[in-house]
């Protein structure tokens, strides 16, 4: 698996959407853009394409902007990563209904990448963006000491 700058921006942005959740109130995306450092017109096809998965909706006028089309804690991380990046397999014959290669069904290689492929969806399967943004909140909490 390999995150690509359009998944990473996206991740980034729905965090961002979820560290200042509001039902109501939208953000703009040149807040966004500013704010998160990506170039507006890269940041305005990704919030196309997660708007696209439902992952966020949009308002538009002068008062528009996008807000999470669901609460954080319903988004799960790997959603979004496959939504965006596509499949997590490192390589196609993870996938059980491969026939593609004479050895596939004695391939020592094929279960070591099934069990990595298994390691990751358990890790991003099992973590939302309530949890992430928790977690920022929690580091934005505690002071920073410098002498």
């Amino acid at each position: 698996m390999k995150i690509s700058y359009k998944g990473d921006y996206a991740l980034k942005a729905l965090l961002h959407l979820a560290v200042n959740y509001s039902a109501t109130e939208v953000v703009r995306l040149q807040e966004l853009s500013s704010e998160l450092d990506i170039p507006h017109k890269f940041l305005e096809a990704v919030m196309a394409d997660l708007q696209k998965g439902g992952f966020v909706k949009s308002k538009r006028g002068k008062n528009g902007g996008y807000y999470l089309g669901a609460t954080p804690s319903q988004i799960v991380l790997g959603e979004v990563v496959r939504h965006i990046d596509g499949p997590i397999e490192p390589i196609a014959c993870v996938n059980s209904c491969y026939k593609d290669c004479k050895d596939v069904d004695h391939c020592v290689l094929r279960s070591v990448w099934q069990n990595a492929t298994k390691a990751v969806a358990d890790i991003i399967d099992n973590i939302t963006l309530q949890e992430l943004a928790d977690k920022v909140k929690k580091r934005k909490s505690i002071p920073d000491y410098y002498i």
